[in-house]
């Protein structure tokens, strides 16, 4: 099958790159093993991004291969080194080009050089344990995922961006006018439906330089698909004012420059969308002695209907400098009329939804929840589910986000199955709060109370402690330090056995001061 030349409606299909993995690393060196968390970021994949190219006339590349992918990030390594973040991919299109769904929602419509539309947002790379150490956190053991890129099937429809739109019937002679006022050299023969794509010319009528388009030949029912208006009758909806050329030689039974320009009128209004269009008639082939008296004898009618009627002929160009002034006359209006375009480059992002962060619903086959909304999503995919400290901290995450007081406001008990996410990426827990409903929060998720509570070592020395200072306040000083064991203190056995030891001497040092205080009391 042949490849066409001229491509002006396609389907693609774009991947973004996925980002790529955090690193979980400790800096380690000579004479200092543990040196802290040092794992870098992994790098952001590469988007797919859609943008005007004044040099590019068609979507035919996109017909040939219509499957477009970006690169991926790199992952994060040791000692603070993120990943490289992957390539754009940036695919250039006509100006003129309206990017939908397979739906037919419109999300963008690219005019002008260098508008620019991200049809796949490339996926965040997942953060290093180095980025997520904080005070309550100081040697994290995990590292965050890289989020996957977006995936998306555009349809790609290009709209001719032209100032002057020629419609008519196939055979009427509008690829021979552009080519007579013009430098455009389409295809022309004596056969209908000889031109199958538009064709586009550059006018120059005085210091006005403006743009005609050729659009493929309209029939009765072109709106409704017939022949190629449904195809190629959108290519005028930008068009500043529209030309009907008017064949006065055709030997169609049934034909006349009348009925052909009400055929062509019903149409267009079928469309829908050109009322506010300026028309010009243009009666063509009065080269021929037949249709110049029947252009004679319909024009005073169509002035009648309030349209400028140009007599021409292409062949022998008899009236086309009129006809080309009357053009560049309505083109100089419409652009005073439009404001000044803006020269910054637009760029057209996803919109960012609004609204709440997540939301909870009861699901109805097994009484379990749902839990909905793009940070608990996000979060699901970045996190290492081997990774059991990993999956703690998506469960503080969550709760610090309120999910779990949301699900206990709702009802939610123990034990109840709980769903975070859509499709292959969601994943189910029972849920097990870690208060009660109106219980005061003692501890977060993750902490053990007996962590808090001293050892019995450190218990026994307190009391030893207090017992010797009970001592002390009594003056009787020969306990101290009596009767101690090595694991009654928090000290290793040599700090223990000096310990012991001084304490000693004291005992001694103090028997000593108390003899001599008796003595000095009997003398």
């Amino acid at each position: 099958m042949a490849i066409p030349s001229f491509v002006d409606r396609v389907t693609v299909h774009v991947t973004a790159g996925r980002g790529g993995n955090g690193c979980a690393s400790v800096h380690r060196e000579k004479f200092k093993p543990l040196g802290g968390p040092d794992g870098g970021n992994g790098g952001d994949g590469g988007s797919v991004i859609l943008r005007v190219d004044p040099d590019v006339t068609t979507l035919v590349d996109y017909h040939r291969s219509s499957h477009r992918t970006a690169t991926n990030g790199a992952q994060g390594k040791g000692d603070h080194q993120a990943g490289s973040n992957g390539g754009d991919v940036v695919l250039g299109v006509p100006d003129g080009t309206v990017i939908g769904t397979a739906d037919g929602v419109v999300l963008a419509d690219l005019v002008g050089p260098g508008a620019e539309f991200v049809a796949a947002q490339g996926g965040k790379g997942g953060l290093g344990n180095a980025a997520l150490a904080s005070s309550a956190r100081k040697a994290p053991g995990f590292a965050l995922l890289g989020e996957d890129g977006e995936e998306r099937t555009l349809v790609l429809e290009l709209k001719v961006v032209a100032d002057i739109g020629l419609v008519g019937f196939p055979s009427a002679g509008k690829s021979s006018l552009v080519a007579s006022i013009s430098r455009a050299r389409p295809k022309i023969a004596d056969y209908p439906f000889t031109t199958l794509i538009p064709n586009l010319g550059v006018v120059v009528a005085g210091d006005v330089t403006f743009t005609v388009a050729d659009v493929p030949g309209l029939i009765e029912g072109a709106s409704e698909g017939r022949g190629l208006g449904y195809d190629f009758l959108r290519h005028v909806e930008r068009c500043a004012a529209l030309v009907h050329v008017i064949d006065c030689a055709t030997y169609e039974p049934g034909r006349d420059p009348l009925s052909d320009l009400d055929t062509i009128e019903a149409e267009l209004q079928a469309h829908g969308g050109l009322e506010d269009r300026p028309r010009l008639v243009a009666l063509n082939k009065i080269d021929v002695p037949d249709a110049r008296d029947i252009a004679e004898m319909v024009q005073a009618e169509l002035e009648q209907r309030g349209l400028r009627v140009f007599p021409i002929s292409t062949a022998s160009h008899e009236g086309l400098e009129a006809l080309k002034f009357a053009m560049a006359e309505i083109v100089v209006r419409r652009r005073a009329e439009e404001e000044k375009p803006d020269t910054t480059r637009i760029v057209i992002r996803p919109q960012v939804q609004g609204g709440p962060e997540f939301k909870v619903k009861k699901l109805p086959e097994d009484g379990g929840w749902l839990v909905q909304g793009e940070k608990p999503d996000r979060w699901v995919r970045q996190t290492d589910f081997a990774n059991a400290e990993a999956t703690g901290y998506l469960a503080d995450r969550l709760n610090r986000l309120g999910v779990e007081k949301e699900l206990l406001e709702l009802g939610a008990m123990e034990g109840d199955a709980v769903v975070i996410g859509d499709g292959p990426n969601a994943i189910v827990f029972d849920f097990a709060p870690e208060v009660q409903a109106g219980a005061e929060i003692l501890a977060r998720r993750g902490e053990d109370h007996r962590l808090e509570e001293p050892r019995p070592a450190v218990q026994r020395r307190r009391a030893k402690d207090t017992e010797y200072h009970a001592h002390r306040a009594s003056g009787d000083r020969s306990e101290y330090g009596q009767g101690w064991v090595e694991d009654e203190v928090d000290l290793s056995p040599a700090e223990a056995k000096r310990a012991a030891e001084k304490a000693a001497k004291l005992a001694r040092k103090e028997a000593r001061e108390l003899e001599a205080r008796d003595i000095d009391q009997d003398a």
